[in-house]
C-alpha cells in the first residue's frame, strides 16, 4: 500500500498516481529529489467508499516514515531537528490545481522554536508557520480561505508579505489560530501525527470534491482511479535570496519551439507562484540570480526531456543554492505546440509517428481550424452567460434577431451574430452571412449546432441562462440587456456569451500540422469524406482531406435566392401539372449546384441526398409572414393558411418526409436526379470527373427503396443514353430508422450504399428529439443515467447495436455494398474508432472536422488494427 521513492517508476502510474511516479521515476534516475513515500491509489478507493483504511496502512506509513526520517537526519515531531513534510496529491491522470496540497506540516509552538534556531532565521520560521496553518486551516479544517487572508492583508496594510517583520508573522499566527478556533470550535491540532492523519484524509477526501468531479466530467477522466497521497520532506525556497521556487517546462507550451520556458521567484515557497501573489520572473533571469543553480536546472530540462521523450512540466525549490526536482509530468500545451512538440520529436529521433499519432488529441486539432479570442484579452472579460459549446472558433459581431435582419446588415458590410430562439432551415441565409449563432434552445446536435460547423461558423447552442425578446429586439443575461445592433463575443470553444468586443486572432497553420496530417493517412484504414452543401464548403473540405463528399443536403439549396419562391409555388400547385411547371424553374438551379460541387470534387464520390424535410418548413409560420406569402404568392390568406394548417404535422420527424414525398410525389425526385445526371453529363463531357451518389433518405422497406430506384434508374439511365457520355453512379440510402438496420439483408438487393445517418438513427432509437433533449440529457448524465450525451458520443449498445446488424446483413446479401456514416458522430473521435471497429468504409463530417476525423481514424489502426 505504500512505497518509498525509487521502489517504483513510470511503470506503476494506475498503482501510484502521476506524481507519485515521477518522483519514483526521478528519484531512480540520479535526480535531486528531496525523499518520500507514496500511498498508493487503492487506499483512496476503499477510504472514499468506507471512510475506513484497509489492515496495516498505518503501520506502513510508520515503518515509511522512519525511513523518511533516517534519510533526512532529522525526527517527526522532535524539537530541535524537526522534519517537516508536504502531503500532496497525484492522480493516475494529470488534474492540475483540482486536489488539495498541504506544506510546512510538522509545525507547532515548539517544533517552530527548533525551526528557529536551527536555520538562524526567525522570520522564516514564522513564516512557514504561518503558511502552514493558513494551508491547513483552509484545505483539512474547511476553514474559509478569504478568511485567512483578511487578517494577513490586515496586518501587510499594502505591503508584500515578504515585508512582514517577526513579530508581526507571530501575530498573524495567533490571530489564525484564535480564527481556527471560532470557526471549528477546537484548537488547531499541535501533535504532528495527528496532523499528518487529518491531511492524508483531506487529500484522499479531495478525489470526490466538486471541482474534481467537474473537471473529470468535462476531461472524460473514470471516477473510480483515485488518488495517490505523496508524503515528501520538505524544501524551502523562502530561506532567503540564495532560495527560490518555480514551475518549468522543457519546451515552449504556447508555440512547442524547443526552448526552456518557466518562471520563478526568489525567498518563496511554491503555492505562491501559482497563486499569483507577487509576479514571478522569467526561467532565463535565473541565470543573473543564481547561476549555478540556473546551469544545474538547465541540465536537468534536457534530461527529463530526454528521458520521457515528451515536453515536461517540472516543479523546482532552490534552497539555499542548492535545487531540488519535486515533480515532473507531461505538460499541458495548445493544439499548436502538441503538433509542433509530436513533429519535433520524431524529426529527433526520439519517437516515432505511430507515437506522435498517438499523442496528440483529435479534439485539440479544432483550435488549430478557427479564429479564436485573444486570450489575454479575454483573461480581462466576463461571461454574462454561458450555453454548449456547439461549434468552436470565436465571434464578434452585433446583435441581430432574424435571419432576414442578419442578411440586411451583413450585405452593408457588417459583422453580425445572430440571436434566435432556435435556428430552423429557414434561416440558413441569415445563417451563413453570420460570424456567429447564439440559441436559447437546441443541443449539441441541433440544427444550428450542425448547420454551424458544416459551415465553420462559431455556435454556442441552447444558452438557458438568456431571454430573448424578439418584439423588443433585446437580450437579456441576468442583470445586463443588450440591444439589436450591440456587440456581443461568443466563445464557441467553451460557450461563453461575453458583452462588447474582444479581438481574435487567427490561428496558425504551420507545416508541422501538414506533415502530421500525412504521417496520419500512412495509417488510417477508414476514408474520410464530408458534409458539404457548396462549392465552397466542398473546396475547404478538399483542402482539409476529404477523399469525397459524404452528404450534400439538397433543401438548403432551396432557400438560396429566390428560388424559395419556386419550392413554395410547388408547394402551393392543385395538381402534378402545376408542380411540375414550378419544378421545371428549380431544375437549372438544382444543376447549377451539382456542377459547382462536382467541379471542385472532380472524381471524387459526391452522396447527393434527395429531398429530406416536411414540405411545412419551406412556408412561412407567423400570421404576419403568411400573409405577406399570401400577396406576393397571389393567393388569398385563407388559401395559404389552410395549406399550412393541412401540411403541419403533430410529429415531423416521423411525418411525411424523405422517400414518402418521393413515392407520393414522384415529380419532386424526378428533377432533383434529372440536375444531378445532368450535371454530371456536362462535367464528364468537358473533360471533367463526377461521381454523384443518390441518396434516397427515410428509407424502412424493401417496397420503398425498389419504388425509389424503378424512379431513380428510369430518369438517368434515359439522359445518360441520350447524352452517349458515360456517367457512373450508386444509388443508396441513409440508414436512420431501427427497420432499416434489421431489414437490411432486404434493402442490399437493391441498393449499392448505404450511409448511417446517425443523428436521427439516434432519435428514433432512443425516442428522444434532438432539438429538445438539452432540457433533461444534462440532468440524466449529472444523476448517471447516460454517460455521454448520445448524440455527441455515439451510443454503442443500443445505436452501435442496430449498426452492426446493419452491416452484417447488409454484406451478407451483398458483400460489394459500400457503407459510411454522415452523423455529425462521423467527426467524434471515439465514434470513428468504433466504426473502425465495425469494418464500415468511410466516415463523414463537417469540412472543419476533416483532419479530426483523419487523425481519429489513424489512431483507431493502429490501437486496434
Amino acid at each position: 500500500m505504500v512505497y518509498f521513492f525509487g521502489e517504483r517508476g513510470k511503470e506503476s502510474r494506475k498503482l501510484l498516481g502521476g506524481k507519485g511516479a515521477n518522483l519514483g521515476e526521478m528519484t531512480r534516475i540520479g535526480l535531486p529529489v528531496p525523499p518520500g513515500f507514496t500511498i498508493s491509489t487503492r487506499v483512496c478507493m476503499d477510504f472514499i467508499k468506507t471512510k475506513r483504511y484497509p489492515r496495516y496502512l498505518e503501520k506502513q506509513v510508520e515503518s515509511n516514515l522512519k525511513k523518511l526520517e533516517r534519510k533526512m537526519k532529522r525526527k517527526f515531531g522532535d524539537e530541535k531537528r524537526p522534519l517537516l513534510i508536504s502531503v500532496r496529491s497525484g492522480a493516475p491522470v494529470s488534474m492540475p490545481g483540482m486536489m488539495d496540497t498541504v506544506l510546512n506540516l510538522g509545525l507547532n509552538d515548539k517544533t517552530v522554536k527548533g525551526i528557529e534556531k536551527e536555520s538562524g532565521d526567525p522570520r522564516f520560521a514564522w513564516d512557514s508557520y504561518r503558511r502552514f496553518i493558513q494551508m491547513f486551516g483552509d484545505v483539512v479544517l474547511e476553514v474559509d480561505h478569504a478568511k485567512f487572508e483578511k487578517i494577513l492583508n490586515k496586518r501587510k496594510r499594502g505591503r508584500k508579505d515578504t515585508d512582514l517583520k517577526v513579530e508581526e508573522l507571530k501575530i498573524i499566527v495567533s490571530e489564525y489560530k484564535n480564527l481556527v478556533r471560532r470557526e471549528t470550535g477546537k484548537e488547531f491540532p499541535s501533535d504532528p501525527k495527528k496532523q499528518l492523519k487529518m491531511s492524508i484524509d483531506a487529500v484522499f477526501s479531495s478525489w470526490d470534491n466538486k471541482r474534481a468531479r467537474t473537471y473529470r466530467k468535462l476531461n472524460n477522466i473514470p471516477e473510480d482511479l483515485g488518488t495517490a497521497v505523496n508524503i515528501q520532506a520538505m524544501v524551502f525556497g523562502n530561506l532567503g535570496k540564495d532560495s527560490a521556487t518555480g514551475v518549468g517546462f522543457t519546451r515552449d507550451p504556447s508555440t512547442g519551439e524547443n526552448t526552456p520556458y518557466g518562471e520563478y521567484l526568489i525567498n518563496a515557497q511554491g503555492e505562491d507562484v501559482v497563486a499569483g501573489i507577487r509576479t514571478p520572473k522569467p526561467i532565463f533571469n535565473l541565470k543573473k540570480d543564481l547561476p549555478k543553480a540556473y546551469r544545474k536546472l538547465m541540465k536537468v530540462y534536457k534530461l527529463l526531456d530526454k528521458h520521457y521523450r515528451d515536453m515536461q512540466d517540472l516543479e523546482f525549490t532552490i534552497e539555499k543554492g542548492k535545487l531540488y526536482v519535486l515533480q515532473t509530468r507531461a505538460g499541458k500545451r495548445t493544439a499548436q505546440a502538441a503538433v509542433k512538440i509530436a513533429v519535433d520529436l520524431v524529426k529527433e529521433r526520439m519517437i516515432s509517428k505511430r507515437e506522435a499519432i498517438m499523442r496528440i488529441d483529435p479534439a485539440q486539432l479544432d483550435h488549430l481550424l478557427h479564429k479564436q479570442l485573444d486570450p489575454k484579452e479575454k483573461e480581462k472579460a466576463r461571461a454574462i452567460a454561458k450555453g454548449l459549446p456547439a461549434s468552436p472558433g470565436a465571434s464578434v459581431g452585433i446583435v441581430c434577431f432574424t435571419a432576414d435582419r442578419a442578411e440586411e446588415l451583413a450585405s452593408k458590410g457588417k459583422d453580425v451574430v445572430l440571436v434566435r430562439e432556435e435556428t430552423s432551415p429557414e434561416d440558413i441565409g441569415g445563417m451563413s452571412v453570420s460570424k456567429g449563432i447564439l440559441t436559447a434552445r437546441g443541443g449539441m446536435t441541433s440544427h444550428a449546432a450542425v448547420v454551424a460547423r458544416g459551415m465553420g461558423i462559431c455556435c454556442v447552442a441552447g444558452c438557458e441562462d438568456i431571454i430573448i425578446d424578439e418584439k423588443k429586439k433585446t437580450l437579456t443575461a441576468g442583470e445586463i440587456k443588450i440591444r439589436e445592433g450591440e456587440w456581443i463575443t461568443l466563445d464557441g470553444g467553451t460557450g461563453e456569451v461575453i458583452e462588447g468586443k474582444i479581438a481574435v486572432v487567427d490561428p496558425e497553420m504551420k507545416g508541422e500540422f501538414r506533415t502530421l496530417m500525412k504521417w496520419v493517412d500512412e495509417f488510417r484504414r477508414l476514408g474520410v469524406r464530408t458534409n458539404a452543401d457548396t462549392p465552397e464548403d466542398s473546396k475547404r473540405a478538399k483542402d482539409f482531406g476529404a477523399e469525397g463528399i459524404g452528404l450534400a443536403r439538397t433543401e438548403h439549396m432551396f432557400f438560396e435566392g429566390g428560388r424559395i419562391d419556386s419550392v413554395r409555388e410547388m408547394i402551393l400547385a392543385e395538381d402534378e401539372k402545376g408542380r411540375r411547371n414550378a419544378l421545371k424553374k428549380l431544375l437549372p438551379m438544382q444543376m447549377n449546384d451539382f456542377l459547382g460541387i462536382f467541379k471542385e470534387m472532380n472524381g471524387l464520390p459526391v452522396t447527393i441526398r434527395l429531398l429530406d424535410p416536411p414540405l411545412h418548413e419551406f412556408l412561412p409560420k407567423e400570421d404576419k409572414e403568411i400573409r405577406k406569402l399570401a400577396r406576393k404568392m397571389k393567393v388569398s390568406y385563407q388559401k395559404l393558411k389552410k395549406k399550412i394548417n393541412f401540411l403541419s404535422e403533430f410529429n415531423p420527424m416521423l411525418g411525411f418526409r424523405g422517400c414518402r414525398l418521393g413515392v407520393v410525389y414522384p415529380e419532386i425526385s424526378e428533377m432533383q436526379v434529372e440536375a444531378i445526371i445532368k450535371a454530371a453529363i456536362k462535367i464528364n463531357r468537358s473533360g471533367g470527373r463526377a461521381f454523384p451518389e443518390i441518396e434516397i433518405p427515410v428509407l424502412g422497406s424493401l417496397e420503398e427503396a425498389k419504388f425509389m430506384r424503378e424512379v431513380i434508374e428510369r430518369i438517368a439511365k434515359d439522359l445518360i443514353r441520350k447524352s452517349r457520355v458515360n456517367v457512373k453512379y450508386k444509388i443508396g440510402t441513409m440508414i436512420e430508422l431501427p427497420r432499416a438496420c434489421v431489414v437490411a439483408d432486404e434493402l442490399a438487393k437493391v441498393l449499392d450504399f448505404f450511409s448511417f445517418g446517425t443523428n436521427d438513427l439516434t432519435q428514433t432509437t432512443y425516442g428522444f428529439s434532438r432539438d429538445d433533449s438539452g432540457k433533461f440529457i444534462p440532468k440524466y448524465i449529472e444523476k448517471g443515467v447516460l454517460k455521454k450525451d448520445p448524440f455527441q458520443v455515439l451510443d454503442r449498445e443500443g445505436v452501435g447495436s442496430l449498426m452492426e446488424t446493419c452491416v452484417k446483413l447488409g454484406k451478407k446479401t451483398n458483400p460489394k455494398i459500400e457503407i459510411g456514416i454522415c452523423g455529425e458522430h462521423g467527426g467524434e473521435p471515439s465514434s470513428v474508432e468504433f466504426c473502425h471497429k465495425l469494418g464500415i468504409d468511410y466516415v463523414s463530417c463537417s469540412p472543419f472536422r476533416v483532419p479530426i476525423a483523419r487523425l481519429a481514424a489513424a489512431q483507431a489502426k493502429i490501437k486496434n488494427g
